[in-house]
Parts: C-alpha cells; sequence; structure tokens
C-alpha cells in the first residue's frame, strides 16, 4: 500500500486545512524501580498474584522532590531535540495529567518555564488515560486550521501522590512518567488521520479521586476519609474498557477505509494484560502486533501510551510511513482510537 492509497477522511470536508504529523517523540521515568517484592512489604500480595493478573512485575516511582512539571519538561526536552526544534519556536504546549504541581496554575506553563518556551500559549487538559490521545487531536486542530506551526503535546503523571499505598488492589497498578510528542505539519504524509473519542459520565464514579475539588475540598475530614486517594471498581473498569477501546478502534479503522491487517504498530493503553489481550483479541490482531512494556512501568495514565509510542518508535517497531493504531481509555468515563501514519 502506498501513501496516496490511504484513506484521510479528514479531506470528505470542504476545508483546505493541512496534515499534522508527529515530528519526534520523547519520554521520561524516574530512576527508582518498585518491584512487586517490594510491594509485598507493604500490602498483602505476592509477586505471583500480581503478574497473573496484571502482567506487572515493576513500576517507576518519581523521587518525593521531583513533581509531573520535572518530567514533563525531561520528555519535552528529548522530543524537541530530536524534532531538531528550538523552544523558542513552540507556539503552544498541551499537557495531559490527572496529577497537575497545583491546581494551578496549570502545570503547562510550569513546564513553559523549566524548557524555555516563552514564545508557547500553555494549557493543562484532563481525560485521565484517554488524555494523550485527546491532547493529540486537540493539538492537530491547531496545526491543520494554521493557527499553529509547532504544537508540544505531553502526557505525565505522579500517580504516587495520589495512589493509596494500603489498598492492594490499586497500588500494585500505577507508576509515574511522562510521553511527549512534537506536532508539526510534514509534506507528503497523512500523520494524524483520524480519532475517535468518547465519554460517559454516568459512570464516573468507577474511577475517580474524590477528594480535593469543590465537591469535597480539602478538611480534616476528607483526609480521614482517605478521598484523596484514587478509588477504582476493578471489574466495571475492565468490562468497560474492553468494549469502549474495541469499538472506538473499529470506528477509526472504518474511517480510514483500513483492515486491522494492514496497521503496523497497535499502541494500547498499558492498563492490564488481560485488558489488551482481549481488545487485540477482539480486533483479530496478531500478538506481534501489539506493543507492550506494562511490565516495566505499569499503568501511568495520560503518559501511558505516549511512552509506549516512544518505545516503540525507538525499538525499530514503527517505520516512517507505518501506519499506528493507538487506543485508550480512562476515568469520565472517557476513550478514545487514533490511526497515525508515522
Amino acid at each position: 500500500m502506498t501513501n496516496s492509497d490511504i484513506k484521510n477522511p479528514r479531506a470528505k470536508h470542504d476545508f483546505v486545512g493541512r496534515t499534522c504529523s508527529i515530528s519526534a517523540v520523547g519520554s521520561y521515568v524516574p530512576e527508582k524501580v518498585l518491584s512487586n517484592a517490594e510491594l509485598e512489604k507493604l500490602v498483602e500480595t505476592n509477586d505471583e498474584w500480581i503478574v497473573s493478573r496484571t502482567g506487572i512485575r515493576e513500576r517507576r516511582i518519581a523521587a518525593d522532590d521531583e513533581f509531573t512539571s520535572d518530567m514533563a519538561a525531561k520528555a519535552a526536552t528529548i522530543a524537541l531535540e530530536r524534532a531538531e526544534v528550538d523552544p523558542s519556536d513552540v507556539d503552544l504546549i498541551i499537557l495531559a495529567t490527572i496529577t497537575p504541581d497545583m491546581p494551578f496554575p496549570a502545570t503547562a506553563c510550569l513546564v513553559q518555564e523549566k524548557i524555555g518556551a516563552f514564545n508557547a500559549a500553555a494549557f493543562d487538559m484532563e481525560a485521565a488515560c484517554s488524555g494523550f490521545v485527546y491532547a493529540l487531536e486537540i493539538g492537530q486542530q491547531f496545526i491543520m486550521s494554521r493557527t499553529y506551526d509547532t504544537v508540544l503535546v505531553i502526557g505525565a503523571e505522579k500517580l504516587s501522590s495520589i495512589t493509596d499505598w494500603k489498598d492492594r488492589g490499586t497500588c500494585i497498578l500505577f507508576g509515574d512518567g511522562a510521553g511527549a510528542a512534537v506536532l508539526q505539519n510534514r509534506e507528503n504524509t497523512h500523520g494524524l488521520l483520524t480519532a475517535c473519542m468518547g465519554a460517559d459520565g454516568r459512570k464516573g464514579s468507577i474511577l475517580s479521586q474524590p477528594g480535593g475539588g469543590c465537591l469535597h475540598p480539602a478538611s480534616n475530614q476528607s483526609v480521614s476519609d482517605r478521598l484523596h486517594y484514587l478509588k477504582m471498581d476493578g471489574q466495571e473498569v475492565f468490562k468497560n474498557a474492553v468494549t469502549a477501546m474495541t469499538k472506538a478502534s473499529k470506528e477509526a479503522l472504518a474511517r480510514c477505509e483500513l483492515e486491522i491487517s494492514q496497521i503496523k504498530c497497535i499502541i494500547p493503553h498499558q492498563a492490564n494484560m488481560r485488558i489488551l489481550k482481549a481488545v487485540g483479541d477482539r480486533l483479530g490482531a496478531s500478538e506481534n502486533q501489539v506493543f507492550s512494556n506494562l511490565e516495566y512501568y505499569g499503568n501511568t495514565s495520560a503518559a501511558s501510551v505516549a511512552i509506549a509510542l516512544d518505545e516503540a518508535v525507538q525499538q525499530g517497531r514503527v517505520q516512517r510511513g507505518d501506519l499506528i493504531l493507538m487506543l485508550v481509555f480512562g476515568a469520565g468515563l472517557t476513550w478514545g482510537a487514533a490511526v497515525i501514519e508515522w
């Protein structure tokens, strides 16, 4: 299949825009490794139980003085260097996160300062584990409309700061890290072909952090009730994640008139090995199409697919011109699937 054979659904509209491609990616994970064996000292669990149910063997944990903005800035710097873009040429920074350094100002503004991108507008957006795909789609709108030429999209999380280390059902799952992508127009390529996104607020309670907002402001009572930690109904998350990611992926492929066999690399949200396998099976994907680094990092929320994309590129799993299917699911509930020509 040649590039000219690819069906670009955006071309159906009477709008003379331009395509948006990912020029380069970068990622960062903290040095500290927290193994399953170490978790055995914190909660009643063991390596076999964790691996058999999740596929996770270890995760990275940020230092006490290392924050979301720090990790985001490090990933962004790597991506910009690979794209050969000076920070002063960045027009916009979009940061997807559920663990900002503080409620305000936006962590994207803190990243702007750390990398020296002082000509850029900057804002945070939140769609939990779906955040990076949502942010990519937002960013491409600015490129396609010619509003901006260079957009920096980042997914970054310090989930260890909202993890309840007494809850064995959740503390085994999450880790910290960041990934970034530089979006620009690149001639003779389709880039971000389409993104199918969805949400269902009726099921928001199955995955949430209840405390800290105006609903449950910080108080002695909210701290005592442990409302500032992540809460999750694992069975409901699994069921909804598999259904939503499968549906979104099929819709995205249909828009581009593609078969799953034409996708070189599938990059799903790294949440749970059982979810990855169930979605892959429902899509009819082969095992070697599905990229996973879940074993080493666990679930890093908005950073998950960003880190995975970077590693897939660095490992040679993706070459220029290859088609990527990126699929995500997170709190909200939110979900999405994007088809990208790398």
